[in-house]
This record gives structure tokens, C-alpha cells and sequence, in this order.
């Protein structure tokens, strides 16, 4: 079964389905390991394992190169960010091209200006509904395979209200939008609002410390969120851990004081299959 199909078995079936964010094929391996069902190819963590913020710096052959990378070494549906589109209707064409061949199980596309800003910062700038609708519409038509998941993302309560995110949601749906996505939430009372005014397939960004306050699975499976991607926690996990045995190499000169907290060299390479790759020809 092709990981679009999977995915979208996933979001018509019962349940929600968390989605670990990656941001390369080492982390993208872990979470297919630890058990995950499906992972989230974060944008944000994708552009800060480029050493730059994530203000729309990096350019779409960058991302989607980045995607196949990840895609080459799991098994699981991928859902990627595809920020604005990189752009205008033309653009987000590309880009859906791009992210197609790149392996991708599905996608969303967001209402910001672009260049875009994290959903978690502020001064954020939304292009009209029209524009985003034709966006949409433009993508729908010329996707290659039609169970490419195509989830619409809305920036609107920051800069214009609950209920203005919900009459885009409602027009993104009707363009034909397979999941809404209601960016940044500020409260439960909203994230249940948007679960009753929003019956269609949803998707919730969960990650500690946004402004979007942490509701359990289960909350959330009974208000109808099918998807949560959690973006940014993995690569925040990574930055502490590798902070901790920097500060103990620079001090020390060797990792020894953290010696318990380092992978063996062994699972290491148990990790990234080195024996299956050094059997193939074999």
C-alpha cells in the first residue's frame, strides 16, 4: 500500500494519530523505532538543522531534498510542511511536485505571506482567502497521486480571531482541503470550539511550551482531531543533549563526564543498519 493510501486510512479510521517531527534521516529512523505510526517533516526543525531560523530562509529544493532523505530511510507515511508554497499558486505547484516525488504522504499548505514566520511567533501576515483558495485549488488539480493528503493551515487567530480562522477553514474545506489545520490555538476553550465548528478531519500542532496548551490524546481523539504533530520537541532533546556533552568535551577534553547519557558505538550503528547495507552484494 502506497504511504498516501496508509495515510489517509489513518485519517478516515478512528482514533488520533500523534506524528513525531523529524528533521533528518537519523531522526526520522529513531521515531520509526520508537514505535510511531507516522511522522511530521517539521519546517521549522528542517531549516534550524540548517543553522537558520525559521522565517522562510530556505528555498523549496532544499526542503524537498531534505524530504528524501528522510523518506529513503522509513517506512512510515511522511506528512510534510510545505510552508506557503514557497510562494504564489505557481510556486506551491512546484513545490507539490517537488514533494511528490520527494515521497511525501501528505502535506499543508498555510495562509501567510510569504516569506512565512513560525506559528508560534508574532507579526504574522495572512494573503486573502481568495488567493489562498485559488492556492489550494491549484494544487488539488495538479497533484500526480490523489490520495496525497492535502491539509490547509490557517495563521489566523494570531492576527485575526478565532472566528475569522474559522470562516477560512470553512472555505479551505469547501475548495477541497482533505484536513483542516487551525494554527496556534490560545486556549481548550478554543481548541473546542474549533473541534465543534470544524466536523471534517483536523489537525493540531502539540508541542511544550507554544502558545497552544497541551490537551491530552484521548481529549483530543474525542473532539475529532485525527492528526497532532508534535514539530520541534525531538530536535530540542537533541540540542540540550548535544549542549551537555559539548560544554563536558570542551572542559574536560574527552565526553568521559557524560560518558552513560552517549549511545554504544554498536546500537549506533545497529541504528542506522550499517550490517544490512554492508550484507547487500554479499
Amino acid at each position: 500500500m502506497r504511504a498516501t493510501t496508509r495515510l489517509r486510512a489513518l485519517i478516515d479510521g478512528d482514533g488520533t494519530h500523534v506524528a513525531p517531527g523529524v528533521f533528518d534521516g537519523l531522526t526520522a529512523r529513531l521515531a520509526e523505532q520508537s514505535g510511531a505510526e507516522l511522522l511530521y517533516a517539521s519546517g521549522g526543525a528542517i531549516a534550524r538543522g540548517h543553522g537558520v531560523p525559521d522565517i522562510g530562509l530556505l528555498g523549496v529544493t532544499e526542503v524537498a531534498d531534505r524530504l528524501a532523505q528522510i523518506t529513503a530511510v522509513t517506512s512510515l507515511p511522511v506528512i510534510a510542511d510545505a510552508d506557503t508554497g514557497f510562494g504564489n499558486a505557481v510556486n506551491a505547484v512546484r513545490t507539490v511536485g517537488l514533494f511528490e516525488r520527494a515521497g511525501v504522504a501528505g502535506l499543508h499548505l498555510e495562509d501567510q505571506t510569504f516569506p512565512k514566520r513560525c506559528g508560534h511567533l508574532d507579526d504574522k501576515s495572512l494573503v486573502p482567502t481568495t488567493e489562498m483558495v485559488g492556492k489550494l485549488r491549484a494544487v488539488l488539480d495538479t497533484r500526480t497521486d490523489p490520495d496525497l493528503v492535502v491539509i490547509a493551515r490557517t495563521d489566523a487567530i494570531a492576527s485575526e480571531g478565532v472566528e475569522a480562522a474559522l470562516e477560512r477553514s470553512r472555505a479551505y474545506l469547501e475548495a477541497g482541503a482533505d484536513v483542516i489545520f487551525v494554527e496556534a490555538p490560545q486556549s481548550v476553550e478554543q481548541i473546542e470550539l474549533i473541534a465543534g465548528e470544524i466536523p471534517e478531519p483536523k489537525l493540531i500542532n502539540m508541542f511544550h511550551g507554544g502558545r497552544t496548551p497541551l490537551v491530552s490524546r484521548q481529549r483530543l481523539a474525542e473532539l475529532g482531531y485525527r492528526l497532532v504533530i508534535i514539530p520541534s520537541d525531538l530536535q530540542r532533546a537533541v540540542i540540550r543533549a548535544a549542549q551537555r556533552t559539548l560544554e563536558a568535551i570542551v572542559r574536560d577534553g574527552d565526553s568521559s563526564a557524560v560518558a552513560d547519557e552517549l549511545t554504544s558505538f554498536t546500537e549506533r550503528e545497529e541504528i542506522v543498519r550499517t550490517e544490512d547495507y554492508l550484507a547487500l552484494g554479499t
